[in-house]
Protein backbone atom coordinates (compact mmCIF):
# COMPACT_ATOMS: atom_id res chain seq x y z
CA UNK A 1 0.00 0.00 0.00
CA UNK A 2 1.24 3.77 -1.07
CA UNK A 3 1.25 5.41 2.38
CA UNK A 4 2.21 9.24 3.13
CA UNK A 5 0.80 9.85 -0.53
CA UNK A 6 -2.01 12.24 -0.32
CA UNK A 7 -5.08 11.50 -1.12
CA UNK A 8 -8.61 13.42 -1.54
CA UNK A 9 -11.75 11.73 -0.43
CA UNK A 10 -14.18 11.21 -2.94
CA UNK A 11 -17.56 11.19 -0.52
CA UNK A 12 -18.17 12.33 2.59
CA UNK A 13 -17.34 9.48 5.05
CA UNK A 14 -17.36 8.93 8.87
CA UNK A 15 -14.51 8.30 10.71
CA UNK A 16 -13.48 8.37 14.73
CA UNK A 17 -11.02 11.19 15.94
CA UNK A 18 -7.62 9.54 17.53
CA UNK A 19 -7.15 9.79 20.24
CA UNK A 20 -10.47 10.46 21.94
CA UNK A 21 -12.80 8.44 20.06
CA UNK A 22 -15.11 10.99 19.36
CA UNK A 23 -16.84 10.59 15.69
CA UNK A 24 -16.60 12.80 12.89
CA UNK A 25 -17.12 13.34 9.46
CA UNK A 26 -14.70 13.79 6.88
CA UNK A 27 -15.75 15.77 4.31
CA UNK A 28 -15.20 14.75 0.51
CA UNK A 29 -12.73 16.69 -1.23
CA UNK A 30 -9.79 16.78 1.95
CA UNK A 31 -7.04 15.92 1.82
CA UNK A 32 -5.63 13.18 4.02
CA UNK A 33 -2.46 10.68 4.08
CA UNK A 34 -2.89 6.87 5.05
CA UNK A 35 -0.17 6.75 7.70
CA UNK A 36 -1.52 2.92 8.78
CA UNK A 37 -3.84 -0.05 7.42
CA UNK A 38 -4.32 -2.96 9.99
CA UNK A 39 -7.41 -4.51 11.13
CA UNK A 40 -9.48 -3.65 8.17
CA UNK A 41 -9.04 0.31 9.23
CA UNK A 42 -7.28 3.21 8.15
CA UNK A 43 -5.77 5.45 10.09
CA UNK A 44 -4.89 9.27 8.40
CA UNK A 45 -3.70 12.11 9.32
CA UNK A 46 -5.22 15.44 7.78
CA UNK A 47 -3.37 18.79 6.30
CA UNK A 48 -4.42 20.30 9.49
CA UNK A 49 -3.01 17.14 11.40
CA UNK A 50 -6.20 15.76 12.84
CA UNK A 51 -5.39 11.68 13.33
CA UNK A 52 -8.35 9.60 12.27
CA UNK A 53 -9.38 6.10 11.75
CA UNK A 54 -11.24 5.35 9.16
CA UNK A 55 -12.97 2.29 8.56
CA UNK A 56 -12.19 -0.27 6.22
CA UNK A 57 -16.36 -0.07 4.61
CA UNK A 58 -15.48 3.41 4.08
CA UNK A 59 -12.32 2.47 1.78
CA UNK A 60 -13.56 3.29 -1.33
CA UNK A 61 -14.31 7.47 -0.23
CA UNK A 62 -9.87 6.80 0.21
CA UNK A 63 -10.16 5.39 -3.21
CA UNK A 64 -8.74 2.40 -2.04
CA UNK A 65 -10.61 -1.96 -1.93
CA UNK A 66 -12.21 -2.47 1.11
CA UNK A 67 -9.76 -4.85 2.94
CA UNK A 68 -10.63 -8.49 3.96
CA UNK A 69 -10.90 -8.23 7.19
CA UNK A 70 -13.47 -5.08 7.19
CA UNK A 71 -15.16 -7.36 4.64
CA UNK A 72 -18.55 -9.53 5.81
CA UNK A 73 -17.49 -13.43 5.63
CA UNK A 74 -19.35 -16.55 6.64
CA UNK A 75 -18.16 -17.53 9.76
CA UNK A 76 -21.22 -18.38 11.29
CA UNK A 77 -20.12 -22.00 11.20
CA UNK A 78 -16.84 -21.17 13.60
CA UNK A 79 -17.59 -21.06 17.64
CA UNK A 80 -18.85 -17.64 18.88
CA UNK A 81 -16.10 -16.95 21.07
CA UNK A 82 -13.55 -17.71 18.26
CA UNK A 83 -15.64 -15.31 16.08
CA UNK A 84 -14.82 -12.64 19.24
CA UNK A 85 -11.07 -13.59 19.38
CA UNK A 86 -10.85 -13.28 15.16
CA UNK A 87 -12.48 -9.94 15.53
CA UNK A 88 -10.12 -8.74 18.43
CA UNK A 89 -7.43 -9.62 16.18
CA UNK A 90 -8.30 -6.75 13.84
CA UNK A 91 -7.87 -4.08 16.47
CA UNK A 92 -5.02 -2.33 16.04
CA UNK A 93 -3.09 0.37 17.92
CA UNK A 94 -3.13 3.71 14.95
CA UNK A 95 0.43 3.61 16.49
CA UNK A 96 1.43 0.16 16.88
CA UNK A 97 1.45 -2.20 13.79
CA UNK A 98 0.67 -5.62 15.93
CA UNK A 99 -3.29 -6.64 16.93
CA UNK A 100 -4.39 -6.02 20.74
CA UNK A 101 -4.42 -10.22 21.28
CA UNK A 102 -0.67 -10.42 20.09
CA UNK A 103 0.16 -7.87 22.68
CA UNK A 104 -1.51 -9.47 25.27
CA UNK A 105 -3.91 -6.40 26.05
CA UNK A 106 -6.90 -8.41 26.41
CA UNK A 107 -7.18 -9.69 30.20
CA UNK A 108 -10.79 -11.43 30.04
CA UNK A 109 -13.22 -12.66 27.22
CA UNK A 110 -16.83 -13.60 28.65
CA UNK A 111 -19.95 -14.45 26.80
CA UNK A 112 -23.15 -15.24 27.74
CA UNK A 113 -26.65 -15.69 26.30
CA UNK A 114 -28.85 -12.62 26.13
CA UNK A 115 -32.06 -11.58 24.75
CA UNK A 116 -32.96 -13.02 21.27
CA UNK A 117 -30.48 -14.92 20.80
CA UNK A 118 -28.04 -12.59 21.01
CA UNK A 119 -25.04 -13.00 23.38
CA UNK A 120 -23.41 -10.49 25.72
CA UNK A 121 -20.05 -9.75 25.48
CA UNK A 122 -17.65 -8.69 28.29
CA UNK A 123 -14.31 -7.82 27.65
CA UNK A 124 -11.21 -6.95 30.06
CA UNK A 125 -8.52 -5.13 28.44
CA UNK A 126 -5.65 -3.21 29.42
CA UNK A 127 -2.84 -0.69 27.71
CA UNK A 128 0.69 -1.08 27.14
CA UNK A 129 1.00 2.11 29.67
CA UNK A 130 -2.08 3.37 31.82
CA UNK A 131 -1.82 7.07 30.65
CA UNK A 132 -1.55 5.58 26.58
CA UNK A 133 -3.79 8.11 24.66
CA UNK A 134 -5.27 5.58 22.75
CA UNK A 135 -7.34 4.10 25.34
CA UNK A 136 -10.91 5.03 24.30
CA UNK A 137 -9.83 5.21 21.23
CA UNK A 138 -9.01 1.49 21.34
CA UNK A 139 -11.92 1.15 23.28
CA UNK A 140 -14.31 1.98 20.42
CA UNK A 141 -12.62 -0.20 18.08
CA UNK A 142 -12.80 -3.18 19.90
CA UNK A 143 -16.81 -2.07 21.11
CA UNK A 144 -17.13 -1.90 17.26
CA UNK A 145 -15.57 -4.92 15.83
CA UNK A 146 -17.12 -7.14 18.25
CA UNK A 147 -20.52 -5.99 17.71
CA UNK A 148 -20.29 -6.98 14.40
CA UNK A 149 -20.31 -10.47 15.01
CA UNK A 150 -23.95 -11.03 13.75
CA UNK A 151 -25.08 -13.23 17.01
CA UNK A 152 -23.55 -10.53 19.28
CA UNK A 153 -26.14 -8.55 20.73
CA UNK A 154 -24.22 -6.51 23.85
CA UNK A 155 -20.81 -5.72 24.25
CA UNK A 156 -18.77 -4.34 27.31
CA UNK A 157 -15.32 -3.21 27.66
CA UNK A 158 -13.89 -2.57 30.91
CA UNK A 159 -10.08 -0.97 30.87
CA UNK A 160 -8.51 -2.14 34.09
CA UNK A 161 -4.94 -1.98 34.85
CA UNK A 162 -4.32 -4.55 37.44
CA UNK A 163 -2.33 -6.32 36.63
CA UNK A 164 -0.18 -4.14 35.02
CA UNK A 165 0.94 -4.99 31.06
CA UNK A 166 4.11 -6.19 30.81
CA UNK A 167 5.91 -7.34 27.68
CA UNK A 168 5.49 -10.87 29.47
CA UNK A 169 2.17 -10.87 28.32
CA UNK A 170 2.71 -10.64 25.18
CA UNK A 171 2.72 -13.93 22.37
CA UNK A 172 5.62 -15.54 22.57
CA UNK A 173 6.03 -15.41 18.95
CA UNK A 174 6.16 -11.46 18.56
CA UNK A 175 7.78 -10.87 21.72
CA UNK A 176 10.91 -13.09 20.03
CA UNK A 177 9.91 -11.12 16.94
CA UNK A 178 10.79 -7.69 18.65
CA UNK A 179 13.91 -9.43 20.69
CA UNK A 180 11.85 -9.00 23.92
Amino acid sequence: MEKNSGIVLTRNCDATEIPSGKPVTLFEGTEVRITQCLGGTFTVVTLQGAMVSVGGKDADALGKEIPDEAKECAEADLPLEEQVWKKLKTCFDPEIPHNIVDLGLIYKLEITPAEEGKSKVDIQMTLTAPGCGMGEWLKQDVQNKVTSVASVGEVRVEMVFDPPWTAEKMNKALRRSLNM
